[in-house]
């Protein structure tokens, strides 16, 4: 960021008058305006985030010339300040253009002539001597003097975000949320902005409190630390921190005292920010405040699904197995009617297994049953790619989880809760492996007692991308009866992929076949990550569309361990870009060029557009005059403002992580030692197993060996299952 401020104050320096607004953004504060220079009558078209400019202002902005192809030359903005106006006739003017509530050109006159070059210190010290004019009264004077209050407050925000190399574009969010007095807030306390504003972190915001003086081992900058890291860790997976080893690194990275931490996570629980609780083995804990609602939520609904009674009828279910199996011709295997079983005793169940395992052959007998006996049956899944390959596969409506909740933006909640629950007999989600904790809270606050549940996935994949362990913990928890598929039905045991899927799963290297024999997995040999790097790039752009005919964007995935690296997935999207879409309308967004026809993946969930987090699109738009980008999302496009790409990546490459819940007709798989961190049994599975025809390990055999022989899984905090374990022992002892 300094080196930006640096290069800016090198540029040119332009200083004029504010013509007119052409198009302004309210989310991302992008500004496009026509700007009359001093000394001359031409017009200039400044872009940039100018926020809270308005005509008739006197600006200072440093930048730079830019040549558009379709708007001509433009001046780029990297930064500017406001200045009023001193002579009478340009301060008239200002005032009389429209920008402040209550002063049209009359009353701008008025003011002038009453209070000359002083009107700005009357507006800014002595508000109350507005109504010494003819025709202000008291309600009129307390319109002007909020409306320049919010004026100044843009120019004092715009100043000090410069002061501080913070992006202009964040002062919408920050004047939304602390108002016209968000400037003495923040100087009494950066550390806030840390705690409040996305996109301001603590390395931000410890940086300005240096700048103004505020001691390293002040309370206000280990709260901060410490509630910093506390999200770090959530982003990792878990849902809650030991007391103690969160105590010691925090002390440790802040570079204080341990007693000072929790003085820290004292102040923070008092704040209602944090939650400090001893679990039930004893763990002390602490909890971000949300994720601590969310699991102890989620285990008191799930007790109340656990023990009430379900009104399900009494169903022949060896006659209808028998039915089903004549129909479909074949026959279920005694570990699938145990399922079924399971499931038609209603309640909670779930059914986990590898591929070719029949989870879905269950679903299929199960909704053919439930239908039968008019039992209202809902499917989902927690992304749209796994709810479409469901409904596909179960010819049954399946959707997302989220919409199944039904989010209203206008509300900022989801419709579906406990006064509105989902209306349903029986609830199947599937992949529920990628179910975290939040939306498992969300979702089961939508479920009725009487409503029976099923989730059905492979617990021996990566755990969700979002924090806790839900699938995991409820089978740990030995209070939900769960059935393990293990067997290989027989049109599955002729796929390799199925096969070695499942030898990784038990610590066996997979099975490999010469290259010139055709098989389903490949294993192709490449010794450096610049060798790897180029036969990937050659796979995906001539070798497998030339002899499979696939797709290079829509049939075939890479997939990576790390999001850094030669073959990271950073660098894989930039040099695949490169290869499959080079041309065409762009706009670079942090460090990241997105042009149409893109492959690109939402990396949050934002309920307003109806898109969540692993959804991939296609760019479709790139609009620069009107600033925005629109992404086609079978079957519907969604449209971003350029404030808001930062909910976007590029996806030809993905992390493995990332890659849950889907399914590819093809996937390309870089292994290599500089992935050692990174290289665990289950992400070798879960990364093998999203292939459906060919899936294409490049690399290092020994890659692949310390991946399948390492089964030592990142611990997860999470304490989902003690939780249950309790509410139900305290509902059988009511």
């Amino acid at each position: 960021m300094s080196d930006l401020f640096e290069a800016a104050s090198q540029r040119e320096e332009l200083v004029g008058v504010v013509d007119r607004i052409v198009y302004s953004s309210p989310e991302s504060g992008y500004t496009v305006a026509v700007l009359v220079p001093q000394n001359s009558r031409s017009e200039v078209t400044i872009v940039g985030a100018l926020v809270g400019i308005q005509p008739q202002d006197e600006i200072r902005c440093v930048g730079e010339y830019v040549f558009d192809r379709k708007y001509g030359r433009q001046f780029k903005v990297h930064w500017f300040e406001t200045r009023l106006p001193t002579s009478l006739e340009a301060i008239e003017r200002y005032l009389g253009s429209g920008a402040l509530r209550g002063i049209g050109p009359s009353y701008a006159q008025k003011l002038v002539k009453h209070f000359g070059q002083d009107v700005f210190d009357v507006l800014d010290n002595h508000p109350e001597r507005l109504r010494e004019v003819q025709g202000i009264g008291s309600k009129k004077a307390e319109q002007i003097r909020e409306s320049w209050a919010k004026q100044r407050a843009v120019r004092d925000i715009m100043l000090f975000l410069h002061e501080h190399e913070i992006s202009p574009s964040l002062a919408p969010k920050i004047l939304a949320h602390y108002g016209s007095d968000a400037i003495r807030q923040l100087r009494q306390n950066p550390y806030q902005l840390a705690m409040d504003i996305r996109g301001i972190g603590f390395k931000r915001a410890d940086a300005i409190a240096r700048k103004l003086g505020i001691p390293p081992d002040s309370l206000e900058r280990i709260k901060a630390g410490s509630y910093y890291f506390l999200h770090e860790l959530a982003e990792e997976g878990h849902a809650y921190f030991p007391a103690e080893p969160f105590v010691e690194k925090a002390a440790e990275v802040l570079e204080v005292p341990p007693e000072s931490v929790v003085q820290a996570l004292n102040s923070l629980k008092e704040q209602r920010y944090v939650v400090l609780e001893k679990l039930p083995d004893g763990t002390g804990a602490v909890y971000l405040r949300s994720l601590h609602l969310h699991e102890v939520g989620a285990a008191q609904q799930l007790a109340a699904i656990v023990t009430t009674k379900k009104r399900i009828p009494s169903i022949p279910l060896r006659g209808e197995i028998k039915s089903f199996e004549a129909a479909y011709r074949f026959e279920l295997a005694e570990n699938q009617k145990l399922a079924l079983e399971t499931v038609l005793k209603g309640g909670v169940c779930v059914i986990t297994g590898g591929p070719g395992t029949g989870k879905t052959t269950i679903v299929r007998t199960l909704l053919r049953i439930l239908e039968k006996y008019g039992i209202r049956v809902v499917l989902a899944a927690p992304t749209g790619r796994a709810a479409k390959r469901m409904q596909e596969l179960t010819h049954h409506h399946a959707s997302t989880i989220h919409r199944l909740l039904q989010y209203s933006p206008r509300e900022g909640r989801f419709l579906r809760n406990r006064l509105n629950p989902i209306r349903a007999d029986f609830v199947v989600i599937d992949e529920a492996s990628m179910v975290d904790i939040s939306l498992a809270y969300h979702f089961l606050q939508a479920i009725e007692p009487r409503t029976s549940l099923v989730f059905v996935g492979d617990v021996d994949q990566l755990p969700s991308v979002g924090p806790g362990n839900f699938l995991h913990d409820i089978i740990t928890s030995k209070c939900i009866p769960t059935v393990s598929l293990r067997e290989i039905f027989r049109q599955a045991e002729h796929s390799l992929i199925v096969r070695n899927a499942h030898k990784i799963n038990q610590g066996e290297m997979p099975t490999v076949f010469p290259e010139e024999e055709r098989t389903d997995f490949k294993f192709l040999r490449a010794d450096t990550p610049e060798e790897i790097l180029s036969l990937v790039k050659d796979l995906v752009g001539r070798i497998l569309p030339a002899n499979l005919g696939l797709d290079p964007l829509a049939d075939i995935q890479v997939l990576t361990p790390m999001h850094r690296g030669v073959i990271g997935a950073q660098n894989l999207n930039r040099e695949l870009q490169a290869m499959l879409n080079p041309n065409g309308a762009s706009v670079e967004r942090g460090g990241t060029v997105f042009r149409v026809g893109d492959k690109v993946m939402q990396v949050t969930n934002n309920y307003d557009k109806e898109v969540f987090n692993g959804d991939i699109g296609i760019i479709s738009t790139i609009d620069k005059n009107e600033r925005f980008m629109a992404v086609r999302f079978d079957p519907r496009t969604v449209v971003y403002d350029f404030g808001e790409l930062d909910q976007l990546e590029l996806a030809y490459a993905l992390t493995v992580h990332k890659s849950q819940g889907s399914e590819y007709p093809a996937v390309v798989i870089p292994m290599h030692f500089t992935h050692a961190v990174m290289l665990h049994r289950n992400l070798l599975y879960t990364a093998v197993t999203r292939g459906r025809r060919l899936v294409c390990v490049v690399g290092q055999w020994g890659a692949i060996r310390m991946a399948v022989q390492n089964a030592r899984e990142v611990p997860r905090y999470s304490a989902l299952g003690q939780r249950l374990q309790m509410f139900l022992q305290r509902r059988e002892e009511l």
